[in-house]
């Protein structure tokens, strides 16, 4: 029953108020104001200053929220660790990625390993929005990163290459450009949800880069919308080559400025991310074993590439 009350103080936490957090529990406003009354009781203290307009954590508060985050952070590890006991694949694998590489090369695999594990359940949560791996009670994360998380345990799968495309089409109407400084001249996509996204940065053979602002009148957040504007001819892109290498093998995409390789503020590598809890757990080694088949010694994309 205290886990129950103690979930409950953190989700007021996290809403801002008691009617929030019961939406969110799926139960009363009275019922989460019960449960806070009692742990206020059983501590002798106030955990909340009330007002009309909000709630703001006490002192004492603040202290059992630190570590009423940490202890139901170790119970469900513990829960994890003893629902994966065995050494078979078994309950659910909850995998995130994001939307379009998940679609395109995550998906296809399910089916396969649940195939081979008949105990074995899995979910794919497709966001190209930064999850929690606790919060969301994701047990493997495919992340393109710079920077993987600290608190988890991150592991790089395959190196992620890039090019500067643009249709056949568009090139005939605007010309290739030769040099980085005429993309100036041309319209130029850039994704969204890359940090870097106001300006392009290559690197020449000698390693030197060049940072060179582009511009477009419209972008987009999804990379497949960026993909299909470039093949309409719309303009130019950098797109990753699990995306586009086919479209470049079949001469519906040509690569731009083949001398210089595109950097993103993305990072590289894709990274499997998992808590430490998650290390020994069978249905996690299952999946990243059919990864390592996917990826190597050459990913799928890059055999689609012309020589």
């Amino acid at each position: 029953m205290w886990l129950n009350s103690w979930d409950s103080f953190i989700k007021v936490v996290e809403a801002g108020s008691m009617a929030a957090a019961a939406r969110r529990l799926d139960c009363t406003r009275a019922q989460v104001s019960k449960q806070i009354g009692e742990l206020e009781r059983a501590f002798g203290v106030r955990l909340f200053e009330r007002s009309t307009r909000r709630l703001s954590l006490t002192p004492a508060g603040e202290i059992f929220h630190q570590h009423a985050l940490r202890a139901l952070e170790a119970v469900q590890s513990t829960e994890v660790a003893v629902r994966n006991l065995g050494d078979a694949p078994r309950g659910v694998l909850r995998i995130s990625a994001s939307i379009s590489f998940g679609r395109m090369y995550i998906a296809p695999l399910l089916p396969q390993i649940v195939a081979q594990y008949p105990e074995l359940n899995c979910e794919l949560v497709l966001t190209d929005q930064l999850v929690d791996l606790v919060e969301d009670n994701i047990d493997l994360a495919l992340r393109l990163t710079k920077a993987p998380p600290d608190d988890a345990v991150a592991r790089p799968l395959v190196e992620l290459r890039r090019r500067v495309c643009a249709s056949p089409a568009y090139l005939a109407t605007h010309g290739e450009p030769k040099t980085p400084h005429e993309l100036a001249h041309h319209h130029c996509f850039t994704f969204m949800l890359d940090r870097d996204r106001l300006d392009w940065r290559l690197v020449d053979a000698s390693g030197d880069e060049l940072l060179i602002p582009v511009s477009s009148r419209f972008n987009f957040n999804n990379i497949e919308c960026v993909l299909d504007a470039v093949l309409a001819g719309h303009g130019m892109a950098i797109l990753p080559t699990y995306i586009c290498s086919k479209w470049l093998a079949s001469g519906h995409l040509r690569a731009v400025l083949p001398g210089y390789e595109p950097v993103s503020g993305l990072g590289r590598y894709l990274y499997a991310c998992y808590t430490p809890s998650r290390v020994r757990v069978p249905k996690v080694s299952v999946f990243l074993a059919e990864l390592e088949k996917l990826f190597k010694p050459v990913p799928p994309w890059d055999r689609a590439e012309p020589a």
